[in-house]
């Protein structure tokens, strides 16, 4: 329970405040944020995870978490490693330090770990369900940053 209360601090607190405070200083005013509507791609994702959460049970649930906390730190890890170019934004600075920090990393891990655990006792039709929820989110998040490249001109 505390691992989880930690998780839902680390999305709710750290992970927002990062976010609000990059679309301020975007220019973004907290009003506008709050009164955006999800892109199409974000709110399939949120829908999903909801209706997991709602539905499933906890070896789905931990499945469908997985693919975003591995990924963010994935992509925290690889570019903080990289030369950062002249010219760019200090909110992406801000953002690879947070999904590269260890404190993250740890916390993708042992989502990772608690993933393998659950694995371990659940077999058969249970297995399954949690596969197809780790495999619809990864396709999720993937569109989900998909959108964002498109919305940015990327072809």
């Amino acid at each position: 329970m505390t691992r989880f209360a930690d998780l839902a601090r680390s999305v709710l607190v750290t992970e927002m405040d990062l976010h609000r405070g990059l679309a301020a200083q975007w220019g973004i005013t907290a009003a506008e944020l709050e009164a955006e509507r999800p892109a199409p791609a974000t709110a399939a994702y949120a829908d999903f995870l909801l209706r997991t959460a709602a539905l499933g049970d906890l070896a789905e649930l931990v499945a469908a978490l997985l693919p975003c906390m591995w990924g963010y730190a994935e992509i925290g890890e690889r570019l903080a490693a990289l030369e950062r170019p002249g010219g760019g934004h200090a909110g992406y600075a801000e953002w690879i330090a947070m999904y590269a920090s260890p404190e993250f990393g740890e916390l993708a891990a042992w989502c990772r770990e608690l993933v393998d655990e659950v694995a371990g006792e659940v077999a058969g039709a249970g297995r399954d369900r949690m596969r197809a929820a780790f495999d619809a989110c990864s396709a999720l998040e993937v569109a989900f940053w998909d959108a964002a490249w498109a919305a940015r001109g990327g072809s």
